[in-house]
């Protein structure tokens, strides 16, 4: 009931910042949402160019719509009980769609060091943790082929050597 208090969704993740807007507590949820406060608070991975500050956004929704969903729909039919489904077509269809996508951050990163340029920012934050989802907790690098990717993979391989992402995926502890 508490948890459900703070996030109707009932989902991670969601956070409580006690020092929010006019020294309020101010409760969040959606990664998106809580990237894009986080950023502005700290002034720290969101350019402060209107322009350049929308682009980054809608690659944050471009994740939360696309790359997620559509990943983790891949993840279920891969790995856990959509294996079993006679029809492929489910299958077929995410796998797909996660090739697309990333052809879309392959393209995009060919020039790129990061998602919007040379600086990391929450664009990245964002999406390495559901490329890297795929690739290794969903176990669908080889379905998916990730290693023809050549952008991504170097992207991504940049973003997890990152401390911040090593600590982040030590999130709670492991022992």
């Amino acid at each position: 009931a508490e948890f459900l208090s703070l996030n109707p969704n009932g989902k991670i993740p969601a956070m409580i910042d006690p020092n929010g807007p006019g020294g309020q507590p101010l409760p969040l949820w959606e990664s998106g949402a809580m990237l894009i406060y986080l950023a502005e608070k700290t002034d720290r991975f969101l350019s402060d160019n209107p322009a350049e500050k929308f682009r980054t956004i809608q690659w944050v929704m471009w994740q939360m719509g696309q790359l997620g969903p559509m990943g983790g729909q891949l993840g279920f039919f891969h790995k856990f009980d959509g294996k079993h489904f006679e029809d492929r077509r489910p299958f077929e269809r995410y796998r797909d769609e996660v090739r697309r996508l990333y052809t879309i951050m392959d393209n995009r990163l060919k020039d790129r060091e990061f998602v919007m340029g040379p600086d990391y920012t929450i664009a990245d934050m964002t999406c390495w943790p559901w490329v890297r989802n795929i690739n290794g907790f969903y176990e669908a690098a080889e379905v998916v082929g990730y290693s023809d990717f050549k952008n991504l993979v170097r992207w991504m391989d940049t973003c997890t050597s990152r401390p911040a992402s090593q600590r982040a995926v030590r999130i709670p502890s492991r022992g």
